[in-house]
């Protein structure tokens, strides 16, 4: 049973800020919101037990800054940057662990045909909104969140695979809400995506280094 108390826990705390609490006062939104992050941070502490490398404090770096990102998303731009910043993290982390294989590296072409959809569709309509600011940092983070996953796949870890496309499906989900398109339930999509994402690359901290655990192809 103590094997799974984080993770329990990370699923408890996750499921109270997105289905119970309020989102009023702000300060009181996010106290809950990065509560699950910081559990995740800790497990990816626990993870990389019992001898850390440069790829577990990479990543772990990626936490830090995705749980900053959380706390300051509400003020986009300065949210936005801890992300960008979070995904460089991971980006090299996951390149420490680079293993070269033809079927991964094909993994790119669809990685970047979604990237220039979702890229269209978001600068088509910032610019009808007027919105011009944010194109530059929504193309950035287009391109810093594809090359997350890119050398995620290249690691052939199957956790942080799975991290990173749920990273990719819950930023364009959210991006899309925002920007072109809102739906019902659309935020519980988002942060249910998005803690399984980090909760994944947090739990392939354990195999991440190893050339047989956790490899998926």
């Amino acid at each position: 049973m103590m094997l799974y108390r984080l993770p329990i826990l990370i699923l408890t705390t996750g499921i109270v800020y997105i289905f119970i609490s309020p989102s009023e006062p702000l300060a009181f939104s996010i106290f809950f919101k990065v509560i699950p992050m910081v559990l995740i941070l800790i497990y990816a502490f626990e993870q990389s037990l019992p001898k850390r490398k440069a790829v577990h404090y990479w990543i772990i770096g990626g936490i830090v800054f995705c749980l900053i990102g959380d706390a300051t998303l509400h003020w986009f731009l300065i949210g936005l940057a801890a992300f960008f910043i979070g995904h460089v993290f991971y980006s090299i982390g996951f390149l420490k662990q680079w293993r070269f294989s033809l079927p991964r590296s094909l993994v790119a072409i669809p990685l970047i045909l979604f990237a220039l959809w979702v890229g269209y569709q978001l600068v088509s309509h910032l610019q009808a909104d007027g919105q011009n600011v944010l194109i530059i940092p929504v193309i950035a983070y287009i391109g810093i969140i594809m090359l997350m996953a890119f050398t995620a796949v290249m690691t052939g870890n199957r956790w942080a695979i799975l991290g990173s496309i749920l990273f990719i499906i819950s930023d364009s989900i959210l991006a899309w809400n925002m920007f072109i398109s809102s739906f019902t339930a659309a935020n519980e999509v988002i942060m249910l995506t998005y803690y399984s994402a980090q909760f994944l690359i947090a739990h392939s901290l354990f195999t991440l280094d190893s050339k047989h655990k956790g490899v998926a192809w």
